[in-house]
């Protein structure tokens, strides 16, 4: 299941920054909702970060539903 999240993540990622040359920035671990956002961002970027961490929480619901459901 989180391997199918995290590739969907991978793909609209992807697609968000397709229209951007050269690799995408703040993308690391330091790169936190919180921070603002590196210059040179692709426009979206705010909004695809929401996207992200929606799925990745969604993910980590399923993961500890998936946890219980197994007890």
């Amino acid at each position: 299941m989180c391997t199918a999240v995290g590739a969907a993540v991978l793909v609209a990622l992807a697609t968000g920054c397709s229209h951007h040359d050269g690799a995408a920035t703040g993308t690391g671990p330091a790169a936190t909702a919180t921070s603002p956002a590196p210059a040179g961002t692709p426009s979206g970027y705010a909004e695809m970060e929401k996207k992200v961490n929606a799925a990745e929480s969604a993910a980590n619901a399923a993961d500890r539903d998936a946890a219980s459901d197994g007890k």
